[in-house]
């Protein structure tokens, strides 16, 4: 296909069910549906690891993580393997980040011709103490994240702030060079990642008395074996008041609006340099939020509320005002990035196992196609899979029973199949899937050792639980603030 503009549009933590397209009940995305209804709307999208670090090396990779090594967030992304941004440059085209990128730092190679105030990990090095495993270090004695809420101003919606404005003057800096080539540009939010803070005029469009309860939040709540283990060493439940949960819901979802107007703004500056009608413009997020559901916040699991994303694509022949079934994951955006660009042989080349989402839009639906996810990062003492076929997810856990669930009849997750002896068949198809794609034990093994001989190379598992840990990455020009 001819090359075109892209405009590849991330935010973080972004729970697939928040937006209005994706039939909320009260969300305000008019953005974000604006841009639905003149695409295409994938409604079975999903992270392929639930956690920043892993989700952004796949995407720009089109690679698995038990294949490239980006376990968790202390092994970021560092050029290796090449991504699509290497790709786009080495055949006479090029790429631009501006925005969080979660890389190890900007000196590494990795493709991109310009990176415009990018947020990478921590001190090059990202959230070792996650990596301490068997056992996990918990439960926290206290939670910046949690208690630090509701309306005002953080550092986060400031970057968005700058990162939308400094957004639109680089599209007008493209549109004004009328010998430039077509552009690919990857804008990278932060909101509605944690702090639970958004502004107050956004915070006031969800008056707490009025947002529900999270489901299986009650302290007798009976959750999985992993899940318990989880909530035990990321203990945030602990740190929130069945008033203070809706503040944090109310900021989330404020912090949703306010994300939607950035992305409002970055799309009437395409308009207004009449650069639509040649752009391809993708909206996704790395993962979404369990906020409060299973007595969990964040993300790190393969439930709906972490592992399903947005997933949205419009532009030139794409399909608009469609809804397409079929499974879609960030694998995917790599194919989709070349393919945009007229590069679309270069995905099989490189053996990435996703497609584009320009044909995957253009083609009928289909249920069937196989969604994949894989989990090793922090608070998970073993490793966690997902296959999502049809109506049925299949959660596999290494060292523990696996989860069924039947998202038509079920869609909440509240009645896990796996012992049924109806589904025992699927149960052994899914499994059968799963080991096709990978083996979860040695997957889970290589992640083990990696993570433990990194604890060792930066002092040992005390040492760095004395030295404390961080909920969020710093803001660029922001300091790191450590807590027990």
């Amino acid at each position: 296909m001819k090359p075109l503009n892209i405009l590849y549009i991330m935010s973080d933590q972004h729970q697939g069910k928040a937006s209005g397209c994706y039939g909320h009940p009260f969300v305000q995305t008019p953005n974000i549906d604006a841009l639905a209804a003149r695409g295409t709307r994938f409604t079975t999208a999903y992270s392929n690891s639930p956690i920043c670090v892993p989700a952004r090396a796949v995407l720009a990779t089109g690679q698995y993580v038990f294949k490239t090594g980006n376990w968790d967030n202390a092994h970021p992304y560092i050029g290796q393997p090449k991504s699509w941004h290497h790709m786009l440059r080495e055949n006479g085209s090029s790429a631009t980040s501006i925005g969080k990128l979660h890389f190890r730092n900007k000196e590494d190679d990795t493709g991109f011709a310009e990176q415009i105030i990018p947020m990478h990990v921590v001190g090059g090095k990202g959230d070792i103490r996650s990596c301490i495993k068997r056992p996990m270090v918990g439960p926290m004695k206290s939670s910046r994240s949690m208690t630090e809420i509701g309306p005002g101003d953080s550092p986060y919606l400031r970057y968005d702030h700058d990162i939308a404005e400094r957004t639109c003057a680089w599209i007008r800096a493209r549109a004004a060079d009328k010998k430039a080539d077509p552009f690919n540009a990857f804008v990278s939010f932060v909101c509605p990642h944690p702090p639970y803070i958004a502004p107050q005029e956004f915070y006031d469009l969800y008056p707490t008395a009025s947002i529900p309860k999270p489901k299986l939040s009650d302290p007798d709540a009976v959750t999985h074996p992993w899940i318990q283990k989880a909530e035990r060493s990321r203990n945030y439940n602990d740190f929130v008041t069945d008033e203070s949960r809706r503040v944090i819901l109310a900021s989330y979802y404020g912090a949703i609006t306010y994300l939607d107007r950035n992305i409002g703004k970055v799309l009437a500056c395409l308009d207004e340099c009449g650069l639509r009608d040649d752009t391809l413009v993708i909206y996704t997020s790395d993962h979404g939020d369990n906020l409060g559901a299973r007595r969990l916040f964040g993300k790190s699991n393969m439930y709906e509320e972490a592992a399903f994303i947005p997933m949205i694509v419009a532009g030139p022949d794409v399909p608009e005002n469609k809804v397409s079934t079929t499974p879609v994951t960030l694998l995917d955006i790599a194919p989709t990035m070349l393919d945009g660009a007229g590069l679309k042989a270069l995905a099989g080349q490189a053996g990435m196992p996703g497609r584009s989402l320009i044909g995957l839009a253009q083609a009928e639906s289909d249920p069937d196609r196989v969604a994949f996810c894989e989990y090793y990062a922090a608070a998970a003492d073993r490793a966690a899979f997902m296959i999502r076929k049809g109506r049925y997810k299949y959660i596999h856990y290494v060292g523990y029973e696996p989860e069924l669930f039947d998202l038509e009849a079920d869609p909440e997750e509240l009645h896990d199949l796996s012992r049924s002896a109806d589904h025992r068949k699927i149960i052994t198809e899914y499994e059968a899937i799963l080991r096709g794609i990978v083996d979860p034990e040695a997957a889970d093994d290589a992640a083990y050792k990696s993570q433990t001989a990194l604890v060792e190379a930066n002092g040992g598992r005390e040492a760095l639980i004395a030295r404390g840990k961080f909920e969020h990455t710093p803001a660029p020009g922001e300091t790191v603030k450590l807590t027990t």
